[in-house]
């Protein structure tokens, strides 16, 4: 039975490996064929995924050691002084034994190594399932820096428009130098923040390309699609099949089979054997079997009177299977609150996008006609600037917001397992 729990693992790995796409509603179309790509690359060269994969295969190894029997034992002795039998000296023995331990004890073996390779598959899920969130952590950031980058060009751009606009007034008695020069100190803080944002972009890349092992060539789309995030409205069963909780629920049931191995070990094994004697001719007689060869099979028993050790072995069983019982509701706690940190972090960032949304359109309006006026009359340019600031840090907040709202949504996914 536990044969094809592990074939049927073994095929799902197989095909959750190398085949299988995770679905996820919570971002665009072009940016989750993206994501997916990079995910598969991901999954094909992580370093820690795969060395998941490999304690599962070895886990797998331990199966057919489960299940053999113990060596058997020959012995072979000489009578240096050989002992006189009717028909002759007794000159040499070769003793085979071979020990069966009690009826089921090798398929308890078999069962417990079995659940802890399955525990070892939960943990390789684990695993996969949090890297689609780590290569999303890594990605993200990613496209907020490409967007920083893009705002604070287009403001240089602006601001050099105000400039030369300045500069016209100035000559032509408009305007004051004082605008001119509040223009220049605002165009030295955009470029040196722009070197800053491009300085920042090299660790960012090694950081993705170290996520999924692989440098590549890291393509970010300019915007992001409409979100349609749907929360799960039903809790009570919502962490019963994470990987995590799976795996603790596969160690207990390791632990319900350890002890019955252990009340199976503590019944009798039973020996059989095959004695053969090489008997010598008698030289003083001549008998009918002088010289026959001895043929002795043999049957033993050990006898398990020192109960201790099975004691304290079925004991350390029932203790472990509290202890894993106990980790899975702390377990599923720490989920429920992160859970619920996550839910409330995801609808923060949808709040903060809608508002930044709507400031940027109405600061931009009210720059349309600032600036306008200040065409118009030369007046008013501090408060074009000071709006033209406030339209900068608004599209700086949304694309900061998009990207973290992104990331706690591939969380959010982790953490209900879809």
């Amino acid at each position: 039975m536990r044969h094809l729990y592990i074939l049927k693992y073994f095929s799902i790995l197989l095909s959750t490996c190398f085949l299988q796409l995770l679905s996820f509603s919570a971002i665009g179309q072009d940016s989750t064929n993206r994501l997916d790509s990079f995910f598969k690359i991901a999954v094909e060269n992580n370093p820690k995924l795969q060395a998941e994969y490999k304690a599962y295969e070895a886990a797998l190894q331990k199966l057919p050691q489960a299940s053999s029997l113990s060596e058997p034992n020959l012995s072979i002795g000489y009578f240096v002084s050989p002992v006189e039998t009717r028909v002759g000296p007794q000159l040499a023995r070769f003793s085979l034994t071979q020990m069966f331990p009690w009826f089921g004890t090798l398929k308890s073996q078999e069962n417990v190594v079995a659940l802890e390779a399955e525990s070892k598959f939960q943990s390789f899920l684990n695993v996969r399932n949090k890297l689609y969130w780590e290569v999303a952590s890594a990605y993200y950031p990613l496209y907020e820096l490409r967007k920083l980058q893009q705002i604070e060009k287009e403001n240089i751009e602006i601001l050099n428009s105000y400039k030369s606009l300045a500069e016209r007034k100035f000559s032509s008695s408009k305007g004051t130098m004082v605008d001119v020069l509040r223009v220049d100190i605002m165009m030295e803080d955009a470029k040196t923040n722009l070197e800053i944002l491009e300085q920042k972009e090299k660790p960012l890349i090694t950081a993705f390309q170290n996520v999924i092992n692989k440098e590549v060539e890291v393509e970010i789309p300019e915007t992001l699609n409409a979100i349609d995030f749907e929360p799960s409205l039903v809790k009570d069963s919502l962490f019963d099949f994470h990987p995590l909780i799976q795996m603790l629920e596969y160690k207990k049931q390791a632990a319900e089979a350890n002890e019955s191995l252990a009340q199976k070990q503590g019944l009798p094994k039973i020996g059989l054997g095959l004695d053969y004697v090489i008997v010598g001719e008698r030289q003083d007689m001549d008998l009918a079997d002088n010289g026959k060869d001895i043929l002795m099979p043999m049957v033993s028993i050990s006898l398990p009177i020192f109960r201790k050790k099975y004691t304290a072995q079925k004991k350390e069983a029932q203790l472990m299977q509290e202890s894993f019982e106990l980790q899975k509701q702390n377990l599923k706690n720490q989920l429920d609150t992160d859970y619920e940190t996550t839910l409330f972090e995801i609808k923060k960032q949808l709040e903060l996008m809608n508002l930044y949304e709507r400031q940027v359109k109405k600061t931009e309006s009210t720059l349309e006609i600032l600036w306008k006026t200040y065409s118009a009359s030369g007046t008013d340019f501090e408060e074009v600037l000071r709006i033209q600031q406030q339209f900068l840090k608004y599209r700086k907040l949304k694309a900061t917001a998009e990207a973290e709202f992104n990331i706690k949504i591939e969380k959010y996914n982790y953490l209900i397992n879809r």
